[in-house]
Order: structure tokens, then sequence, then C-alpha cells
């Protein structure tokens, strides 16, 4: 049973609707006793300011599911789903069948960042309960002022299809829309010991109309910085306490927070100090007390690039979200292109890539096969051999996906040749420019491998899936034809066992 029951609630559910108020199949609350407990939680909120973040839990692809494995194992993962939701929140939180294969919970006294760390629990109890058979998308959202039901839902709601979006099997959390321009309205963080330099900092920064927080040491703005999402931090280098060095460093170790642009300012003009700025990645420095006009042309230079970043970033994710909808229109191939790229990741590091190689191998994999939006659904999904025809279509998806992220050539960087060469072949029997041997690039080979070993060991229209060992013996023939590069295949197969 689950946690969180209030018996004067479930005493009105049942003399209100005369009915149960739990879920046949699993157990878990019904969706009416759910909007119960849901009124219940606001207006505690309202009285009290007991803050709660509703969370929304949606079981990614459970339509291919039913019709891979049958109603009836689809009804026992709910069960188990259902299992696994209620060992992961507490007694106090409510958890409930919402509809279909999505589920609710209410984390009482939780807000959005401890509620992140029980979704990415759940994310892992599943998909390690189902041994990765299913996964779960989470979708969180935090109380408000004024918030109702179907207000909170609402937001919950936008987070999920958020984490759907980016590839499922994450959480992600509702943000506030700013209804101002952000390029217009810059978000900048002051951060000082000194009440007056903070002051002084505002007054200078508001003349350009720019929004200014405040921090009065470096705990307080790592704080400010997870809850905000600043534009840019201006940051004293020797506060008491934490450091500005350190903030600093803290700040460019996340992939979250590290594009946020840094100026340090160091009350010392000497090397050292401006050596251990750019050590902990400050992206500009100035001498304290600062010059206006050169504080401000560098607050303005770094915004831009800011801005110029956030669009590319928008840009990225909107084709990821397009890769992923390609993929959804392929039952057999489900979560092909995120294993392909966290392999390819892997792969790589493993063999001692850059790390820009390897992210470019995780952008590749992920973006590999959006040109197969261009392919009918017929050709797609044909359960047999393709005609000459056919196949001429579905091979152009190397170009087309190229074509496609080609925009982004300067973000992507060798990204695009994993994704346009990731068909090629070392003896040129390959597409889509039949190039050869060292023609190839190293991120196509590797991406060339991994595509093909995850195609072999999953289910196709017009077969079975392999196990991982006749796969790996596949791979290794091709190496010894001269089709596949014998190390890449050496490396996978070392990482497979």
């Amino acid at each position: 049973m689950n946690g969180g029951m209030d018996s004067t609630l479930t005493v009105q559910y049942e003399k209100t609707v005369h009915a149960p108020y739990t879920d046949s199949l699993t157990g878990l609350y019904n969706h009416g006793y759910f909007l119960i407990s849901l009124e219940h939680e606001i207006k505690r909120y309202e009285r009290h300011g007991s803050p709660f973040t509703l969370g929304l839990v949606d079981v990614d692809w459970f339509s291919n599911f039913n019709k891979k494995f049958g109603s009836f194992d689809g009804d026992c993962m709910l069960k188990n789903v259902a299992q696994t939701i209620n060992s992961t929140i507490r007694d106090v939180d409510t958890s409930a069948r919402y509809q279909g294969d999505v589920f609710s919970v209410i984390l009482v006294m939780a807000e959005l960042e401890k509620a992140a760390i029980v979704g990415e629990r759940l994310c892992k109890g599943v998909e390690k309960m189902t041994g990765a058979k299913a996964t779960v998308s989470v979708g969180l959202a935090s109380c408000y002022r004024g918030a109702t039901p179907s207000g909170l839902i609402s937001r919950s709601r936008e987070a999920l299809a958020r984490a759907k979006a980016r590839g499922k099997n994450r959480v992600c959390l509702y943000e506030e829309q700013q209804y101002t321009h952000r390029e217009d309205h810059p978000r900048v963080l002051v951060v000082d010991n000194e009440p007056v330099n903070r002051k002084h900092m505002e007054a200078l920064l508001l003349t350009l109309n720019y929004e200014v927080l405040k921090a009065s040491n470096g705990e307080e703005a790592l704080h400010i910085v997870h809850k905000t999402d600043p534009d840019l931090i201006l940051l004293d280098a020797m506060m008491s306490g934490m450091t500005g060095f350190e903030v600093c460093r803290r700040l460019k170790a996340h992939n979250s927070t590290r594009l946020i642009p840094i100026i340090m300012l160091t009350a010392s003009n000497a090397a050292d100090a401006k050596l251990r700025a750019i050590e902990a990645g400050a992206d500009d420095f100035v001498t304290k007390p600062p010059n206006r006009d050169e504080l401000l042309a560098r607050t303005k230079s770094l915004l831009k690039t800011k801005f110029l970043n956030d669009d590319l970033a928008s840009i990225e994710n909107v084709l990821i979200s397009l890769a992923n909808a390609v993929e959804a229109r392929d039952a057999c191939t489900q979560g092909h292109v995120q294993r392909v790229a966290n392999l390819a990741h892997e792969l790589g590091s493993r063999m001692g890539l850059s790390k820009p190689e390897q992210k470019a191998l995780r952008l590749g994999g992920i973006l590999h096969d959006i040109g197969k939006v261009q392919v009918p659904d017929d050709i797609l999904n044909k359960p047999g051999p393709l005609l000459p025809k056919e196949r001429e279509i579905m091979e152009g998806h190397a170009e087309a996906s190229y074509k496609i992220c080609l925009p982004l050539k300067k973000s992507l960087g060798v990204a695009l040749e994993a994704i346009y060469y990731h068909h090629e072949k070392l003896d040129g029997s390959g597409y889509p420019e039949g190039l050869k041997g060292d023609e190839i690039p190293m991120v196509a080979r590797i991406m060339a491998v991994v595509d093909i070993y995850d195609a072999l060991v999953g289910e196709r229209p017009y077969r079975k899936a392999m196990s991982p060992e006749k796969g790996l013996g596949i791979l290794n023939q091709m190496a010894a034809d001269g089709k596949l590069d014998a190390d890449v295949v050496a490396n996978l197969t070392a990482i497979m066992k």
C-alpha cells in the first residue's frame, strides 16, 4: 500500500464516491483520490507555506512494450513500476496511478532540488528492476502561490514532455517562462563580501537595464546560481570563507553551469592572481576598483557570447527532439540512438580520443539517424528485404542527416563526420561516398561499429535479436574481411565482455 495515507481523506473519498480509493491493478491510489490529495496539499501550502513537489512518471514506449510482449506482461510491468515507486518515496509521500501508464507522486516538504534526487533514483530503480526492458521519464513541478490542481498538473506535464523530448529515461524540472527577453534584460549575479561593493556594482548594472542578483559569500552564490540560472557572474576573488576561485572552479566543473560567463574581480594586478583566475576557469578578470567603461564593455561582450551559445544549444535541443521523434516511428529501434550515443562515447574514451571527439561521438550517436525523417513508414518498418529503389531511399538518410545538422557545423564539429560517414566501410563498399581506409575519420569508424552492433543485438521487423556473442562474432568477421576497423572492434569486444 502506498504511503501518505490520510484517514480523513480516505473516509471522505469513500463517502462521496461510494467506491474504493485504490487502483485495482497497481494497488496505488486512484486518479480521484490523487486529485483530492493534491488539493489538500495545495491548501496546506497556502496556509502554512509547507513546500511540496508534484511529479508525473510516464513509462517510456509502453505501447510498444505491449505490442512486443503482450498486455499480460504490460500489466505485470505496470505493477512492478508501481512497487518501485513506492519503494523509492517516503511513507509521508503519496503515489497514485494517474492514468494508463502514467503515475503521480506528491513529495511533501520537498523543493525541486530534493525532488530531482528522488526522480533520478526512480529512473535508475525502474531500469534496474526491468533489466532495461522499460524506463520512465519524470516531470517535476513545485507548488507556488495561487496554484490550482490543474495548473500544477499542467506544469508537471510540461516538464514531463521535455523529459520525453530529450531522450526519455530522465528527469526534467518545470522552469518558469521569462516574460521579458533575456537578451534585453540579462540577469547578472554580483558576489562580494562587502555590501558597499555590491551596492556600487548594482547601481552600475542597473543603468543598462540588467536584472541584478546579489550574494555576500560563496555558499550563497552557489545556491542562487542553481536557483536562478544567471546570465553572467561578477565574482570577487578574495572573499572570506569560500574564495571566488573555489566558487568559479565548482561552477565550471558542472555541465549545467560551466557555460555561465564569470568575470573575476581581483584587488591585485599581480600575475599570480590572474593565473589563479584562469586556472579556475574564469572567462575574464578585472582589477578592483574596476574602471566603469572597461567593466561594462567586457560584461556586454561576454553576455553577447552567452546568448549566441544559448541559441546554438536551443537549436541542438530541437534537433535532438526531432531525432527522438524519428526513432519513435520505428517500434523495433526504441532506445537505439541513446544506446549508440552512450556506447560510442564509452568506446571513444577507452581508445583515448580527445574530450571533444568523445562529445562528438555522443552527439553523433543521437543525431546519426535523424535523416530517416524522409524515409516513408512502409520502407522504414518493412518486414522483409528492401527492393533496390527502397534501399536507395533508405541509404539516403546519411546524407539527409548531414544536411539537417549542417547549420550547426561550428557547434557539432567532428560529430558531422560521424553522422555523414557512419555507413562507410574500409574496403570502399559503404555509402554515401564510398570512402576507403584512412579516408574514413576515426569517429565515423567507431560509430559504424557501434551502430552495426546495436542493430544486430536488437530485434528488427525482418529478424529476431541476436545474442551479444553472435553479434560480436559477426563484427570480428567483418573486420577480418577488411570492412570494419579491427582495433575498434577489438575494443568494443573488450567492453562487452
